[in-house]
């Protein structure tokens, strides 16, 4: 028996009110993901320790700071920490991220001005799963998440 890949997706892709303003961004895409392999729904600033709603934060360098000035790069470390370890147990080699997010984005984030403009760069947890060999995508870039997702071997998934 084949078994699904487990894959990690941001919790506010799949519906969960965890993103920064107390929404989700459910992508609505994500159906034919549910049927083709395991989800793993993952909120790094939550696992971080941060609270829903939070104050937005951006990269600035290798910090995190919120609009209102604050340090939170300690959170976000420890957010993606979790989540990396929490997909290194699950033996995940794919995931489906926030773009842009400070946590999350894989190919930009914002600037760290707070006035949305973008700079290539990853999200702290991004950047840790890619270290890690763990391959990220964000949903601008769905189509290629599920080729690669196609590509898996699904019997070298362990349950």
């Amino acid at each position: 028996m084949k078994h699904r890949p487990r894959v990690l997706v941001s919790a506010c892709l799949l519906g969960a009110a965890c993103r920064y303003d107390g929404k989700s961004q459910a992508l609505t895409e994500l159906d034919a993901l549910l049927k083709r392999c395991e989800p793993i729904p993952v909120c790094p600033e939550q696992l971080g320790g941060l609270p829903t709603p939070r104050t937005p934060s951006e990269r600035l360098g290798g910090r995190v700071i919120s609009r209102e000035g604050v340090d939170v790069t300690d959170a976000f470390a420890r957010g993606a920490t979790e989540t990396l370890q929490l997909a290194n147990r699950l033996g995940v080699k794919l995931a489906l991220l926030k773009a842009r997010s400070p946590s999350c984005g894989s190919r930009e984030i914002y600037d760290g001005t707070f006035t949305g403009r973008t700079i290539p760069g990853q999200g702290a947890t991004a950047e840790a799963l890619t270290a890690a060999g763990i391959a990220v995508y964000d949903e601008s870039r769905i189509d290629a998440f599920f080729e690669a997702l196609k590509g898996m071997d699904y019997d070298s998934i362990q349950q």
